[in-house]
C-alpha cells in the first residue's frame, strides 16, 4: 500500500537525485529514505531508480509516476488546509469590511451573530467609508466586504449587488418633508453631508450629484461632516437637510432628531448595496460565513436586488 511519506521519500530523491540529499532535506536518515523508496517500488512492482554510485537517476516510469505523486501531496495539503481554516473559524479572527452607514442597521447584530454560532473567535469590522474598504480588500487586509455602490471599482473584484436602500431627505420643518423633495428643492436646501473626507467618491453623492445635474442645477452643501450620526444631530437642531439612506434614517431619527422626518426623493434614489471581494479568490469558511450573515441581515431591512 502507498504511504504518503513513501511518496515524499520518493519526490525528494527524484528532485535531489541522491539518497542523501534527500534525507537532508527530509531531515530524516539516508537508511530510512532507502527503506521508503524500496517499499515503494516493491508495492508498484517497478524499479524507479537505476543505482549509479551514490546517486540516484530516475528510470522513465519514475517520470511517469511523479505528477500523480505530487497531485496526492498536494491534495493532502489542500485537506489539511481546509481543517485549519475551520479550526481558525472557532478560535481565530474573523475580519469583514463594512461602509461606515450600513454599521448603523447591520454591524452589531452581524457581531452578535458570528459571536453566537462561535463564541471563541475575535471578530473585526474594519472600514469607515466603501471607498476605505475597497483598498483594504485590494491589499489582501480583508477578504471580503459589504460596500455601497456605483463606485465600486469592478476590475478585479467580484461584486455581488444583494440589496437596495432608499435615500430619503430629513427636516426638523416639517414644511420641508411634507411632499417628495425634487432636484429644484434639494438644489436650494440648507443641506448638511456627511463623509467628506470621501465627498468626490461616497455612493450618496454621486447619487445626488447626477440626479441633480439631470436637472440643470449644481449640489451645494452648507456644512460638511465625517459621520452620519452628526448631520443628523445637526438636522435635529435645526441647522441643517440632509439626505441620507433610509436604513440609516430609521435608526438614528428617534434617537438623535426626534423632531426630524424623512421623506422620498423625485424621482426615487437609491444607493446599491453589494457584497465584494478579489474575482477567482478562494474564500475562507470565515469570510463565507460572514458574507451570507451580512447578505441575511441586509436584506431583512432594505429590499433585496
Amino acid at each position: 500500500m502507498l504511504s504518503l511519506h513513501q511518496l515524499r521519500c520518493f519526490l525528494a530523491t527524484y528532485e535531489t537525485g541522491s539518497l542523501t540529499a534527500a534525507a537532508q532535506r527530509l531531515g530524516y536518515a539516508q537508511p530510512s529514505v532507502s527503506e521508503q523508496i524500496r517499499a515503494l517500488e516493491k508495492s508498484l512492482g517497478v524499479e524507479l531508480f537505476n543505482r549509479v554510485g551514490r546517486g540516484m537517476t530516475p528510470t522513465m516510469l519514475a517520470d511517469e509516476f511523479r505528477p500523480h505523486a505530487e497531485q496526492v501531496l498536494a491534495a493532502e495539503e489542500a485537506a489539511r488546509a481546509a481543517v485549519r481554516s475551520v479550526k481558525e473559524l472557532e478560535t481565530g479572527t474573523i475580519r469583514f469590511g463594512m461602509f461606515g452607514a450600513a454599521r448603523l442597521y447591520v454591524g452589531a447584530g452581524l457581531v452578535a451573530a458570528v459571536l453566537e454560532r462561535h463564541p471563541g473567535v475575535r471578530v473585526e469590522l474594519i472600514g469607515q467609508n466603501s471607498t476605505d474598504v475597497q483598498e483594504q480588500l485590494r491589499r489582501g487586509h480583508i477578504e471580503a466586504a459589504l460596500i455601497a455602490m456605483p463606485q465600486v471599482h469592478s476590475e478585479g473584484m467580484h461584486v455581488i449587488p444583494v440589496a437596495t436602500d432608499e435615500l430619503v431627505y430629513i427636516s426638523a420643518d416639517p414644511e420641508a418633508v411634507r411632499t417628495p423633495v425634487t432636484a429644484a428643492r434639494l438644489a436650494k436646501a440648507r443641506l448638511v453631508m456627511p463623509d467628506t473626507t470621501w465627498r468626490a467618491e461616497d455612493p450618496t453623492r454621486i447619487v445626488l450629484r447626477r440626479m441633480l445635474h439631470e436637472a440643470g442645477v449644481n449640489p451645494i452643501t452648507r456644512i460638511e461632516v465625517e459621520d452620519v450620526e452628526t448631520a443628523v444631530e445637526l438636522v435635529g437642531m435645526g441647522l441643517a437637510d440632509s439626505v441620507i439612506p433610509r436604513g440609516a434614517a430609521t435608526q438614528l431619527l428617534p434617537r438623535l432628531a426626534p423632531r426630524a422626518a424623512m421623506v422620498s426623493l423625485r424621482p426615487r434614489q437609491f444607493d446599491t448595496i453589494a457584497i465584494v471581494h478579489r474575482a477567482g479568490a478562494t474564500l475562507s469558511p470565515a469570510a463565507r460565513l460572514m458574507i451570507e450573515l451580512a447578505t441575511a441581515q441586509i436584506q431583512a431591512i432594505t429590499d433585496p436586488a
